[in-house]
């Protein structure tokens, strides 16, 4: 297992993370997908969280990330749909339109200390293929 750390802290902290947009709408399609991907790329390098597996789904998001405990996944989650919300729907005005917020209030979370990562990983990579 590796482990990272910063000043003061020695972590693995890897979780797995789901959420949908506003209603469930299959709105993360085509263009919208690949913002949305270099987006989340963008949010995660400002804070050092590091993307494990990433998969963009037309009604929802699949995160594998891994996250400072210092900074938290609740900010994280938060940090990365405020930001990705604002400019989707700067970006692309049918997600205005269409939807009175972009993404829903929850989020799914789960630590993944307990499964083999290869496992979730694979999950995540074969979502397009079921």
């Amino acid at each position: 297992m590796e482990y990272k750390s910063n000043n003061n802290v020695v972590y693995s902290c890897k979780y797995h993370v789901v959420w949908c947009p506003k209603y469930r709408r299959k709105v993360l399609i085509s263009g919208i997908e690949t913002r949305l991907k270099e987006l989340i790329q963008e949010a995660c390098a400002e804070i050092n969280v590091d993307i494990i597996e990433m998969e963009i789904m037309p009604d929802h998001v699949h995160l594998l990330i891994e996250v400072d405990p210092q900074y938290g996944i609740h900010r994280t989650v938060k940090l990365i749909k405020g930001k990705t919300s604002r400019i989707l729907r700067q970006e692309f005005s049918e997600l205005k339109t269409r939807l009175p917020t972009l993404w829903t209030n929850s989020y799914f979370v789960s630590t993944v200390g307990g499964a083999p990562l290869s496992v979730i990983k694979q999950y995540i990579e074969n979502q397009k293929n079921v």
